[in-house]
C-alpha cells in the first residue's frame, strides 16, 4: 500500500519506519529536513509538503502533529492535504489535540469525500519503536476496519472507541487519569520517605496494595526504586513534563464545553504548570516528585 506519512518526529519518525518494516511503500514530509532525510535512508520517499504527499497518488495518509492548530492547517490549510487530494483517500490523525476539533476537521474531510479517524496512540517512544502502540481510534466501524491492516503495522492494541473525536476523548481521560495518579504516587512517597520509610520498601508495599497503579508500579517517581524508571537516570526520557502538561489542557478545556467539572485533573494541571514554570518542561512527569520533596 502506498502511504503518506506526515510528521517524522520523535513518534512519528518510528510509526513511520514499521510502516516500511511492514512492506508499505511510504512517502513522506516533516519541515525539518534531517527527519526526513533519515525516513529516505529507511526507503521512503521525501516530499517538500502537505500537498505534494496529497498529489503522490497515497491511498492512506497518516499524520502525527504536535497541535490541533497544527491539524486543521495541515489539513484544512490552501496548500494543505484536502485542498490537494483525490476523494476515497483515507486518513487517519495520530495526533493528541482536543476532540472539537478532531470532529470538525473529520466532517470536512469526509464532505468532501475523504473518511478520516482520529488515533491517538498510548505508549510512548519505546511503543512507536517496537511497534507495540495503543491506538485509541474515533470513527465509523466501516473506516477503522478499512485501517486496521496500516495501524496494525504500529501498534499492538487498536481500539475502536466510537464516532469522530472519541479516540482524543479516550485519550484524554487516560491522561488525565495518568496525571493525576502520578502526582498521588508523588505525594504518597515523600510522605513516607519524610517520615523515615526505605523508599524502597514503601514502594513495594504500595506494589501490593490498594494504593497499587501504573505509577507507582512501572514507573515510580522516587529515584532508585525501580531501576529502568525515568526517575533512577535523572528523570530522563520516558513522557515529558510538557507533553503531560498539554494533555491536561486539552482534558480541562473539554471539560469546559461539555460542563463536566474535573476538579483533580484541574488541580493536576496547575502543579504541572508551577513545575514547568521553574524549568522543569524537559524532564519525566514523574519529576513531579520534587515540589513535593522541596528539589523544585
Amino acid at each position: 500500500m502506498h502511504i503518506g506519512f506526515l510528521g517524522l518526529g520523535n513518534m512519528g519518525g518510528p510509526m513511520a519506519r514499521n510502516l516500511l518494516k511492514a512492506g508499505h511503500s511510504l512517502t513522506v514530509f516533516d519541515p525539518f529536513p534531517q527527519a526526513v532525510a533519515a525516513l529516505v535512508e529507511a526507503g521512503a520517499s521525501a516530499a517538500d509538503s502537505p500537498a505534494a504527499v496529497a498529489k503522490a497518488g497515497v491511498e492512506v495518509i497518516v499524520t502525527m502533529l504536535p497541535t490541533a492548530d497544527h491539524v486543521k492547517q495541515v489539513y484544512r490549510g490552501k496548500d494543505g492535504l484536502l485542498a490537494n487530494i483525490g476523494q476515497g483517500v483515507l486518513l487517519i490523525d495520530s495526533s493528541t489535540i482536543d476532540p472539537i476539533s478532531a470532529r470538525e476537521v473529520a466532517k470536512f474531510a469526509l464532505a468532501q469525500g475523504n473518511p478520516m479517524l482520529d488515533a491517538p496512540v498510548s505508549g510512548g517512544t519505546g511503543g512507536a519503536t517496537a511497534g507495540t502502540l495503543t491506538f485509541m481510534v474515533g470513527g465509523p466501524v466501516s473506516v477503522y476496519d478499512q485501517a486496521l491492516p496500516v495501524l496494525s503495522a504500529m501498534g499492538r492494541n487498536i481500539v475502536h472507541c466510537g464516532g469522530a473525536g472519541n479516540g482524543q476523548v479516550a485519550k484524554i481521560a487516560n491522561n488525565m487519569l495518568l496525571g493525576i495518579s502520578m502526582v498521588g504516587v508523588a505525594e504518597s512517597m515523600a510522605l513516607g520517605v519524610a517520615l523515615g520509610m526505605d523508599a524502597k520498601v514503601l514502594a513495594g508495599v504500595i506494589g501490593t496494595s490498594t494504593g497499587r497503579c501504573w505509577s507507582s508500579e512501572i514507573n515510580n517517581p522516587f529515584p532508585g526504586v525501580l531501576e529502568n524508571a525515568p526517575a533512577s537516570r535523572g528523570y530522563t526520557g520516558g513522557f515529558g513534563t510538557d507533553l503531560m502538561l498539554k494533555d491536561l489542557g486539552l482534558a480541562t478545556e473539554a471539560a469546559k464545553h461539555a460542563r463536566q467539572p474535573v476538579v483533580l485533573g484541574a488541580a493536576a494541571q496547575q502543579l504541572y504548570q508551577t513545575f514547568s514554570l521553574q524549568g522543569n518542561g524537559g524532564l519525566d512527569f514523574s519529576a513531579i516528585i520534587k515540589l513535593f520533596r522541596g528539589e523544585a
